[in-house]
């Protein structure tokens, strides 16, 4: 699993590479080396609804931590452009995290699982079981209608 929490998503790439070397050294198959997603998360039936929802509790987690490791405070601007195309952060509608989650795993070579941490923006509990329905039944069929067929 590659932990990415913010910046952009293929500066993650040579990490998989030394990786997938790795691998191959100590014998191992590629197709038999599975990579991972760990990234910030969340789900809403918009991309405005999901942005507005995650914003401030992400800023205020985000500021915290940054405090104590020397970040800038998070403002709304920075938000916004993590949730770019080539940001880390997997925020918006059904439709757009699946675009964002394909455009990650080509970036970083094939990832064969994603997981959302979603409770960073300390989001009520209805909101949080409301974006993982949208997960099962929404985001993650039109993955597997779109993503080759593991073997």
């Amino acid at each position: 699993m590659v932990a990415i929490i913010g910046g952009e998503t293929h500066r993650f790439r040579p990490l998989v590479d030394l990786y997938w070397e790795a691998g191959k050294r100590a014998g191992h198959s590629r197709d038999k080396l599975k990579v991972g997603v760990h990234s910030l998360g969340y789900v809403a039936a918009t991309t405005q609804q999901a942005a507005d929802e995650f914003f401030p509790g992400y800023a205020r987690a985000m500021t915290d931590v940054g405090r104590e490791r020397g970040w800038p405070a998070v403002t709304r601007a920075g938000f916004d452009a993590q949730r770019g195309p080539k940001g880390a952060l997997l925020i918006g509608s059904p439709d757009e995290v699946v675009e964002k989650i394909l455009r990650h795993s080509e970036a970083l070579g094939g990832v064969s699982r994603f997981t959302f941490q979603m409770n960073a923006a300390s989001l009520p509990h209805a909101k949080l079981m409301k974006a993982i329905e949208m997960l099962g039944t929404q985001v993650a069929p039109a993955l597997h209608k779109k993503l080759p067929t593991p073997t």
